[in-house]
């Protein structure tokens, strides 16, 4: 079965295709957000306002968010003492639309899901084998996550965006500079971490394109999208004067409330940036992109939400 679907990938890849407009004509009023620690808006994963509510301000839109901080795509592939998209989050949805707590205009509602971070990291594929029998692999996680578009399609959902993983082996935890921190402070390999992370957050983005151009097109009267968080993140890395401004020297491969650990996590030494200097950094954590990050992508998906063409987002009907 992976080896049919790779085979397919490539095919796909190779073939490419005809790229769609996007939203021009939508009018979107509505956001509904599903993910992890980086969509939270409540357990907020850069210690400030998550990107939905920045995003939901700068376009006028009403916001439901749903995403959980600690969540994978499911429990039943990965399995973590968090709220999962397809054991909890979508379920929550569901019922919320149901009872009408939850409003979603069918033309007007943009869907994002941003999922994987803890799919691919610790305590899952980085370094166990997942719950699938004979284990679980990238195949299967990004499988899960295309999955939602089918799920929230055949559930009324017209307009969805999927933002795909940001390159993981430069942020402070995965990095080749890695230390013990709050995340994983156990022996580890820096090298093989960071090449690993590479190699699993790179795949799964190629897997995730290769099958949602092959799923979009049989979606009728859908709009999906894939936003490139892996390009955008990429960018500021390498260039982060067109993206950071704070008080503070710009810094992409430190953090802004960094925690180094002794071995075991006895002790710990920490540094945090305050004020206009967490501005300055690219990472908020070993783990968490800045608030500053944030409002950047929060940037990006209010411009998709207003219908204007976007840099870092691909139509693909």
């Amino acid at each position: 079965m992976q080896l049919k679907v790779l085979q397919a990938t490539v095919g796909l890849l190779a073939a490419g295709s005809a790229y769609a407009a996007g939203l021009a004509q939508k009018r979107i009023n509505t956001l509904v957000t599903f993910g992890d620690s980086f969509t939270d808006v409540v357990n907020t994963g850069d210690g400030g306002v998550a990107w939905p509510v920045y995003a939901s301000s700068y376009a006028n839109l009403s916001l439901h968010p749903f995403a959980r901080s600690g969540a994978t795509c499911s429990n039943k592939i990965t399995n973590r003492p968090f709220p999962s998209l397809f054991e909890s989050q979508l379920p929550t949805f569901f019922a919320q639309k149901a009872n009408g707590t939850v409003t979603v205009p069918a033309d007007r509602t943009l869907y994002t899901l941003w999922i994987g971070t803890n799919d691919v990291g610790s305590n899952a594929l980085l370094t166990t084998y997942g719950n699938l029998g004979g284990g679980a692999s990238i195949v299967d996680v990004t499988e899960c996550a295309v999955g939602w578009v089918e799920t929230m399609y055949q559930n009324g959902a017209r307009n969805l965006l999927v933002q795909n993983m940001i390159p993981l082996n430069l942020i402070p935890t995965y990095s080749n500079g890695t230390y013990p921190d709050r995340f994983w402070n156990l022996e580890r390999n820096s090298t093989a971490w960071s090449l690993s992370m590479f190699n699993l957050v790179n795949a799964g983005n190629a897997l995730s394109k290769a099958l949602l151009t092959n799923l979009a097109p049989k979606l009728k009267g859908a709009h999906v999208g894939i936003f490139d968080a892996y390009s955008l993140f990429l960018d500021m890395y390498h260039n982060p004067a067109r993206y950071l401004n704070g008080t503070a020297p710009l810094n992409v491969t430190g953090s802004a409330n960094a925690c180094v650990f002794s071995l075991g996590g006895a002790t710990n030494t920490c540094t945090k940036a305050n004020g206009s200097d967490r501005d300055s950094f690219l990472w908020y954590d070993e783990l968490h992109p800045s608030e500053q990050a944030n409002r950047i992508v929060a940037r990006q998906i209010a411009e998709v939400a207003r219908g204007q063409q976007n840099r870092w987002t691909t139509w693909l009907s």
